[in-house]
């Protein structure tokens, strides 16, 4: 009998699927800012972006929403 090939990893058809003019990850690095940084002690800030405004809170079990 014979075997069937191998399905090909989920990592190469991720790199067969991605635009040729998307930048690599390891080739960037996003710049990183503490989230008490952002906060000031607060539990939840306003970023304007583009004429609109966001909200990131901080919630109770101490994780981030970003909400429009």
């Amino acid at each position: 009998m014979q075997s069937l090939p191998a399905p090909p990893s989920t990592a190469s058809q991720a790199a067969r699927t991605r635009p040729s003019s998307a930048p690599s990850r390891q080739s960037t690095t996003a710049p990183r800012i503490e989230s008490r940084h952002l906060l000031h002690g607060a539990r939840e800030l306003v970023i304007e972006h583009l004429g609109g405004e966001y909200r990131l809170r901080l919630t109770r079990n101490d994780k981030l929403i970003l909400t429009k």
